[in-house]
C-alpha cells in the first residue's frame, strides 16, 4: 500500500505514532522519525527534535526538504496536563510550521495527516480564538494564551479544535499538486500519556469510558492514518475521521434527539 514512499512521522517513539511508523513499514514505506525521544520502533531514519525549539524546528525543515517526501503524519502531541503556552506550541504551532515549511518540497500526490482529537468537537464555536491564532509563531504563543484566556483546561481542547478547523480550510489549497490534507480524531486512547487525559478531564472522562466499550489502541487508530497517507484515499480532502469507538456517534444521535 506504501511501496517505495518516504514518510514523515513525528511522535514516532510512542504511543499512536510508534504504531503508525510500524505499519507504515510493513505495507513498505520508508519512515524518517522525528521525536524528541529515541525510538525503538524500527526506522529508516531518525531526527531528535524538542518542536518547543524553534530554531530546531528550522534547522530540521531544511533537513528533510531534500526528501521529497511522500506522506507527513502529524502525530507529536503534548498532553493537557503541560503548560498550554506548551500544548498551544506543539500540538499547534510547530506542527503547522513543520507542515508549510515541508509542504512546497513534497513529492506530488503526498498526503499530510494530522492526528487530531475527539476533544475538536464544537470547534465552530471558536472560530475567533482559531482566526486569531492563525499566523502565531513560537515566541507569540504567551502572549496569545494570556490575551485569549487558553489555559490549562481548554488548552488542549482549543489546539484540536483548531487542528480540525485547519484541515478542513486546507482541503483544496494544494490540489495543483495533488497534495491532500486529512484529519484522524481518536477518542480516548491506552498510549503512556491516557492518565494525563483522565486527570485533566474528571468527571467527563469518566462518563465516556462508562459509555464506551474500552478506550482505544494505537492499533486501531495506526491503520486509519495509514490508509489516509495511501494512494487509496486520493478522494479525501480535508475529512476529519473519527476514530473513537462510537464515541462521536453517540454525541451527535444523543444531542439530537436520538437513541
Amino acid at each position: 500500500m506504501l511501496t517505495n514512499k518516504t514518510i514523515i512521522v513525528t511522535g514516532v517513539s510512542s504511543g499512536i505514532g510508534q504504531e503508525v511508523a510500524r505499519q507504515v513499514k510493513a505495507a513498505g514505506g520508508k519512515v524518517i522519525g522525528v521525536d524528541r525521544n529515541t525510538p525503538s520502533v524500527d526506522v529508516d531514519a531518525f531526527h531528535q527534535v524538542d518542536l518547543t525549539d524553534e530554531a530546531a524546528l528550522d534547522s530540521l525543515i531544511e533537513t528533510l526538504k531534500p526528501l521529497k517526501a511522500d506522506g507527513l503524519a502529524n502525530i507529536a502531541g503534548v498532553p493537557p496536563t503541560a503548560p498550554p503556552e506548551v500544548v498551544v506550541t506543539v500540538n499547534l504551532v510547530a506542527l503547522k510550521k513543520l507542515t508549510l515549511g515541508l509542504v512546497d518540497s513534497l513529492a506530488d500526490n503526498a498526503a499530510i495527516v494530522n492526528l487530531a482529537s475527539l476533544a475538536g468537537l464544537g470547534w465552530e464555536g471558536e472560530v475567533t480564538k482559531i482566526k486569531a491564532a492563525a499566523d502565531l509563531t513560537h515566541s507569540d504563543v504567551p502572549a496569545f494564551c494570556a490575551e485569549q484566556g487558553i489555559t490549562k483546561d481548554i488548552s488542549y481542547f482549543f489546539t484540536k479544535q483548531a487542528l480540525v478547523a485547519w484541515t478542513h480550510e486546507n482541503r483544496w489549497t494544494w490540489r495543483d499538486r495533488g497534495i491532500r490534507m486529512n484529519a484522524v480524531s481518536p477518542g480516548p486512547v491506552d498510549t503512556p500519556i491516557l492518565g494525563d487525559f483522565l486527570e485533566t478531564l474528571g468527571e467527563r472522562a469518566e462518563e465516556d469510558m462508562r459509555i464506551m466499550d474500552r478506550p482505544g489502541r494505537p492499533t486501531d487508530i495506526a491503520p486509519v492514518v495509514t490508509f489516509l497517507l495511501s494512494d487509496g484515499s486520493v478522494w479525501l480532502r480535508g475529512v476529519n475521521i473519527a476514530c473513537d469507538g462510537g464515541m462521536r456517534a453517540h454525541i451527535d444521535a444523543t444531542s439530537n434527539g436520538l437513541k
